[in-house]
């Protein structure tokens, strides 16, 4: 097979949603349609003890939230499809954020009966500046919810998205009877019997046919018709290049529980939804049919495999062909490396490739060489744009639990910092380590794990500093920065890169500190 024609063949994307709108399980009901699994562990089902494919953290599973980003793939009439799970829950945003970075286009799942809610609010802003395409799956129909049209409404409004549906419900909830594919144009007839396996749909290509009528019934059959006419009425044809664009957005429903309007997901999504995209470096704008490979590190995950300590740096390729055991430039550290084992991932299972294309994730073995927004290529000088370290919201000191596992201790949180969970600072004054974090939860992931992973025990203790500052001074050899570092001594300290960091306790403090030393300035993200 040509370059081009694997170019062609891949789908990269994301899922994003509020937690608990279904998107884990959205996720592996996909994962049994490309056959990568042969029977779905329902999140919320306790008969089955599988726990879902994607949530390999134990903490996940305690919560049964997603914490951890992870890539799965597999392949659907020919297509080769990598879904980046991203988590929901609001603590973990900026692993979210960055894991946008990496994707083409992205699905957004909404609960029928919760409407619109906050955190998606979120997600899809950022993907309204960067114009992913998005396609919109209305879940969970098989409950009491909205009326349809309604939802429609509030995706319009609060996301500020212009939709078009593909697909509409037939009744909700305790008379939910099915769904009419406006894309396919076929009818799925709902039994609600078929969670863990795969149904087939009922071909209709014209709505009008008395048959209706027997499957349905008659009221809910021409209730079906009212609401189709309306639909098109109201409703923009489908473009794909508007929706390819991101100005124009597809909706479809269904019931991921219960595996159903899944099937209709995916067969639209191959046909619409675009191959790997170009990607804008700082240097210049990188398409991805160019030959020389280069691709980005978007996400760095510290002990993939609990009994081996290692530390897996996902790589989205933009372009060319990546080998194996190939030297390619590490552009930060000005460095060749070559890499004996990189793997792929195919549902939950890792296997090592030979060679990847655009569009492709590979999960490089590192010990330490990686950050987050490291480029790679075959000998260019390029950055690709990364996600900057904003400042965080909740601070505290780390104490070591126990003073025979110091080693430890430091081993793991520099390695869990690397990984983007949380950011660390080491105060200039005594040394003493702060975690600060963006939500309130990430402290118990990093105490669970620094336990569980590395054998060392930490406690936490409160510190009150309302922002972090990245330090500029204007000239780092005037008075006035001399002074600044010595009145300020006590609340300066450095972040993992070395810079110099300013740990404000107020915005009053803040104000003050600017206007009396002009030439210090003071930043909230790393990046400036």
């Amino acid at each position: 097979m040509s370059f081009l024609e694997e170019i062609q063949k891949r789908r990269t994307f994301g899922i994003i949603s509020h937690p608990d709108a279904g998107k884990t399980t959205l996720t592996e009901k996909l994962l049994l349609f490309g056959g990568a699994i042969q029977e779905a562990g329902a999140v919320k089902n306790n008969k089955i003890k599988k726990g879902a494919t994607s949530d390999f953290m134990e903490i996940e599973r305690q919560r049964g939230i997603s914490v951890a980003t992870s890539v799965l793939a597999f392949i659907y009439k020919d297509k080769k499809i990598n879904i980046l799970d991203t988590p929901g829950h609001k603590d973990f945003a900026e692993d979210t954020f960055r894991t946008l970075t990496a994707v083409d286009s992205v699905i957004v799942v909404i609960d029928v009966a919760k409407g619109v809610e906050e955190q998606t609010e979120k997600l899809v802003e950022v993907c309204r500046m960067r114009k992913i395409p998005m396609i919109v799956f209305i879940n969970k129909l098989d409950r009491e919810g909205k009326d349809a049209f309604d939802l429609l409404d509030e995706v319009e409004q609060k996301l500020g998205l212009k939709v078009t549906p593909l697909s509409f419900p037939i009744g909700m909830g305790y008379d939910f009877k099915g769904i009419y594919n406006i894309w396919g144009k076929k009818l799925n007839i709902f039994s609600g019997d078929n969670k863990q396996t795969i149904s087939e749909g009922v071909e209709f290509d014209d709505i009008d046919n008395p048959e209706l009528d027997k499957i349905v019934g008659e009221s809910a059959a021409n209730t079906l018709r009212e609401e189709l006419e309306l639909v098109n009425e109201v409703y923009p044809n489908f473009d794909q290049n508007d929706y390819l664009s991101g100005s124009l957005q597809p909706v479809l429903f269904g019931s991921a529980l219960n595996n159903f309007g899944v099937k209709e997901l995916l067969d639209c999504f191959i046909d619409i939804a675009p191959n790997p995209q170009p990607k804008q470096a700082e240097e210049r704008l990188v398409d991805s049919k160019e030959e020389k490979l280069t691709g980005f590190v978007f996400k760095i995950h510290a002990n993939m495999d609990p009994k081996h300590r290692d530390r897996l740096a996902f790589v989205k390729i933009v372009s060319g062909i990546f080998k194996r055991n190939t030297p390619y430039l590490h552009v930060r550290n000005g460095k060749k490396v070559k890499f004996s084992s990189p793997n792929a991932f195919f549902a939950e299972k890792k296997e090592i490739v030979d060679e990847s294309f655009p569009g492709d994730i590979v999960g490089l073995h590192d010990t330490g060489n990686f950050k987050i927004g490291d480029t790679l290529t075959e000998g260019e000088q390029l950055n690709f744009k990364g996600i900057p370290s904003f400042s965080p919201e909740h601070f505290r000191y780390v104490n070591n639990a126990d003073p025979m596992k110091a080693k430890q201790l430091y081993k793991g949180l520099d390695q869990l910092m690397d990984e983007g969970v949380a950011q660390l600072f080491t105060m200039e004054m005594n040394g003493r380590r702060i975690v600060g974090t963006v939500g309130a939860l990430q402290y118990e992931v990093i105490q669970y794990r620094l336990e569980h992973e590395y054998g060392a025990k930490c406690s936490y203790e409160n510190i009150a500093v309302h922002k972090a500052c990245w330090v500029q001074p204007e000239d780092p050899k005037n008075e006035e920065f001399k002074e600044f570092k010595r009145v300020k001594q006590r609340y300066l300290a450095k972040d993992k890169q070395g810079q110099l960091v300013f740990l404000a306790d107020s915005s009053f403090t803040i104000q003050m500190t600017q206007s009396k030393y002009p030439t210090v300035k003071l930043h909230f993200t790393s990046e400036f």
